[in-house]
């Protein structure tokens, strides 16, 4: 399996995970996700969160709550499009 240096579904770095990684069904740890964002093979993401556009809000929208420049926010989730799990969803509806 590819080893993912950044969560597929928000850009977070994951090495950076305190808990490693999502979990899987298994609980076994992914190697796609973090533990923000997975967990129990299910993603923890509000159901309405369904496009790359609404991820990026939703993250901004997180990091500020967590103190940080919404600048920073703002550049850091500039990836999300690109991410295997939008990517793969922009495949779907499209």
């Amino acid at each position: 399996m590819k080893q993912y240096k950044f969560c597929q579904s928000c850009g977070f770095p994951l090495k950076k995970d305190e808990k490693g990684g999502g979990t899987e069904k298994d609980g076994s740890i992914s190697k796609k996700y973090c533990s923000m964002c997975y967990e129990n093979g299910k993603f923890l993401t509000p159901p309405e969160i369904d496009t790359a556009k609404k991820m990026q809000q939703f993250c901004i929208q997180e990091m500020k709550k967590d103190g940080i420049n919404p600048f920073f926010a703002w550049i850091a989730t500039r990836a999300i499009p690109k991410l295997e799990r939008w990517k793969a969803n922009e495949q779907r509806l499209g």
